[in-house]
């Protein structure tokens, strides 16, 4: 796969250098699509996960980055976050969770639609 403005190391799971080929093909073409639309670079946080490297952040049992269909962006303002989400929506995901500091995109089908969710009360 040939990603236009990422590279699968960018998805790797810290404890295991090379685990960002574990992403799955169509989350990420949707994903270097948004980042088209955006015009500007995303950083990516956390992509892949291994089961220990979730463990250790907190990350639920079930965490659609165990299965390479998951990023948190980093983002810190409330004008990229419009534009990182209006152009996540507009390639079609929708399963997006909002930090304070990210964003949370999946396109896990074992998962419910059409949610926006927070993190922070």
């Amino acid at each position: 796969m040939k990603l236009k403005h990422f590279t699968l190391a960018e998805f790797d799971s810290p404890d295991k250098p090379g685990s960002g080929a574990n992403m799955d093909a169509d989350f990420l073409e949707m994903l270097d699509q948004a980042r088209e639309r955006c015009g500007f670079a995303f950083k990516v946080n956390s992509g892949y996960r291994t089961v220990a490297h979730n463990r250790a952040v907190g990350g639920v049992p079930n965490s659609s980055h165990l299965r390479g269909m998951a990023a948190d962006i980093a983002c810190s303002g409330s004008r990229e976050r419009f534009h990182i989400v209006r152009a996540l929506l507009g390639v079609g995901f929708d399963r997006i969770g909002i930090g304070r500091t990210f964003i949370h995109v999946d396109n896990d089908p074992a998962k419910s639609e059409d949610v926006i969710w927070h993190y922070y009360k």
